[in-house]
């Protein structure tokens, strides 16, 4: 069942493309649910941009290969990337283990923080799940 291998914390914010933001001040965390990890399988490789590179929300913002699959990465947010996590190069896996910790993927300046209305909170989130099971 999808709710029962799915976390989905609250105090972050989702797309239906399976990423997470979560903003604190004027920067937001992204990463991958939990959901897309477990349906991506083993993560062995993560394609980020570079800190200074200008995201837009929905557009594509790199890509992540597993054992499955290629698929690609899509902002949830619009910025300016600030950090990126390079413990993902040595540590791919951390996208498994913990994609809301140390899984993260890039932390963003946000530009328009009204965007956020239009992500998923955690409640919305878990009813779209259940919608896909």
């Amino acid at each position: 069942m999808v709710e029962e291998q799915s976390q989905a914390p609250e105090g972050y914010r989702y797309s239906k493309e399976h990423e997470w933001a979560r903003v604190l001040g004027d920067t937001a965390s992204i990463g991958i649910t939990d959901y897309a990890a477990h349906e991506l399988g083993d993560v062995v490789y993560v394609q980020l941009p570079v800190p200074g590179t200008k995201i837009k929300q929905f557009e594509k913002l790199g890509e992540i290969e597993s054992v499955k699959a290629v698929s690609d990465l899509f902002a949830p947010v619009t910025g300016e990337v600030v950090e990126v996590n390079e413990s993902l190069v040595e540590k791919p896996e951390l996208v498994n283990e913990s994609p809301f910790e140390g899984g993260w993927m890039v932390r963003v300046r946000v530009s328009d923080p009204g965007e956020m209305g239009s992500l998923l909170e955690a409640d919305a989130y878990k009813d779209y799940l259940r919608g896909l099971g």
